[in-house]
């Protein structure tokens, strides 16, 4: 597993290979299989993605009664053309909002990089998949180079919220989704790279206080703005734009922030939203409950 971000793009360079294909080549290494097992592995996760998209019922409550049928809600929203932001994103908060409903409802989702950030990736690539028209062969390189940046930030950070909190977790996501787009949109490593900087940079000290110790409030919206940010990131990128501060950098910093966030606030309930009286209330009614 590559260290840094910069390791990637030097061997990129040196072997004048694209970004993804660099990060293919290292999990057939480190797992000893082919370039078409690897391949066919990848595949079968984005598939499994879409399945779990498909899979979504808007009746369905979690255990708790505070996740389900918002996503329905966003559906309906960008059917009957009432988003503001258009079509696009309405269809990406739409489907972040389902994926994040449906693990929260204890359904098959795919953890990109966590449970609890699942909605981000899926959200991002499966709208652009679709609005864009790229073959599944094109998704599943952009999900190389996510798995890349991804990889990156798990060893030189951490990608959980116990550990950094919520800019572990969404951050990670919305990350390597907007490196991702970056390469669908014909992104060179430095735009890719740039792209997982600035969104990484955009979420830094996000805390992770879910309500009641469930991953749910306010997860599950909490992967809207991972997956718009991932887009508003990727196309500063392609614009020109450069984070001052080098993508590995900003990793560090990450790991700095969270090691320096207060316990309260790294996904013990004990603090931030969860610790609102509204937050203490919804805690002491379902610990009668569940």
């Amino acid at each position: 597993m590559y260290k840094s971000m910069e390791e990637i793009l030097r061997r990129s360079k040196a072997e004048n290979r694209p970004f993804w294909e660099i990060v293919m080549l290292d999990d057939c290494k480190e797992r000893d299989v082919t370039r078409e097992e690897s391949f066919s592995t990848l595949a079968g996760m984005y598939r499994a993605m879409k399945e779990a998209d498909a899979a979504y019922d808007g009746e369905l409550l979690s255990a708790s009664g505070l996740s389900g049928g918002d996503g329905q809600k966003l559906a309906k929203a960008v059917q009957e053309g009432r988003m503001l932001c258009g079509s696009l994103i309405g269809m990406v908060m739409e489907k972040a909002v389902k994926m994040g409903e449906s693990n929260a409802c204890m359904k098959r989702i795919v953890a990109a990089p966590t449970a609890g950030a699942c909605g981000v990736l899926p959200a991002v690539f499966l709208t652009l998949e679709k609005e864009r028209e790229f073959p599944e062969e094109k998704m599943v390189e952009a999900l190389y180079v996510a798995v890349g940046i991804g990889g990156v930030i798990a060893g030189r950070a951490f990608i959980a919220g116990a550990s950094g909190g919520c800019q572990a977790e969404i951050g990670s996501a919305s990350a390597m989704a907007a490196g991702g787009v970056a390469y669908l949109m014909g992104g060179d490593g430095e735009e890719i790279t740039h792209a997982a900087a600035m969104a990484m940079k955009n979420l830094l000290g996000l805390a992770c206080d879910p309500v009641a110790g469930l991953v749910e409030v306010p997860c599950v919206k909490r992967n809207v703005i991972g997956a718009v940010n991932a887009l508003t990131s990727a196309d500063m990128a392609m614009a020109g734009l450069r984070s001052k501060i080098p993508p590995d950098e900003v990793i560090d910093a990450m790991r700095s922030i969270g090691i320096a966030l207060p316990s309260c606030v790294r996904e013990t309930g004990q603090g931030g939203l969860a610790a609102t009286r509204t937050g203490m209330r919804i805690r002491e009614e379902l610990s009668g409950k569940m």
